[in-house]
Parts: C-alpha cells; structure tokens; sequence
C-alpha cells in the first residue's frame, strides 16, 4: 500500500485549502483511510476518517463543523476539504489506511509522507 498526500501550502486564517490523499496497492483490509496532523513536538493528532465501502465518517473534534473528508473509490484518492481555517491547524498532514473506522493510530497500518499546511494569522 502506498498513499502520498498533496495539496497543503499557505493560507491566511479563515481561508480554505483542500488535501488529497492518492492511494495504490489498497486491499479489503484496508477499507478505512484517515488524516492525522502532527505539529513538532506533539503526538499525531487524528482529524478524520472514511470507510471506501459505504464511506462511514469518523471526525476528530477540531474537524468538526469545518473539515469535510471525502473519497473517490474510482480514484483512488480521498479528500480532505479543509474550511475556516486556523493557525493552530498549523500541521504536517499525514494520510493513512487501515482496517477499523477510528481515531487511533493503531487502526491504521500504511502511513504516506505529509504535506505541510501552513496558517498565518
């Protein structure tokens, strides 16, 4: 399995960036694709995540009413559009897969390198 994440870059806050996450090599124990951000220092946050069958949501609470995930089984790409945005939602952003819907890392099995986002205030 391998995932590479792309889309992060610079916005001022209230602004809006959309990630997407492209996927390969997925099976049936990988039905679950999730982003995580980690800021230096601090342990990866979880943001959200989406089953590839019925696309079941799972949402981190600092994702909540702002972030949309979202996936394109034909593409094999998810997505994370990204709304009001913050400078504490200043992050490396890390797409991952794996078998259980949830924010814990240990569901997911297959990390992708991240794409820095970046919010100024």
């Amino acid at each position: 399995v391998q995932l590479q994440a792309y889309g992060g870059g610079l916005v001022q806050a209230g602004g809006s960036l959309r990630l997407s996450c492209a996927a390969s090599g997925l099976t049936s124990s990988t039905n679950t694709l999730g982003w995580f951000r980690r800021v230096p220092g601090d342990e990866r946050e979880f943001v959200a995540a989406i089953t590839r069958s019925l696309g079941n949501t799972y949402y981190g609470d600092s994702a909540k009413g702002r972030f949309t995930i979202s996936r394109d089984n034909a593409k094999n790409t998810m997505y994370l559009q990204m709304n009001s945005l913050e400078p504490d939602d200043t992050a490396v952003y890390y797409c991952a897969a794996g078998a259980r819907l949830g924010p814990s890392t240990g569901n997911y099995n297959f990390w992708g390198h991240g794409t820095q986002v970046t919010v100024s205030s």
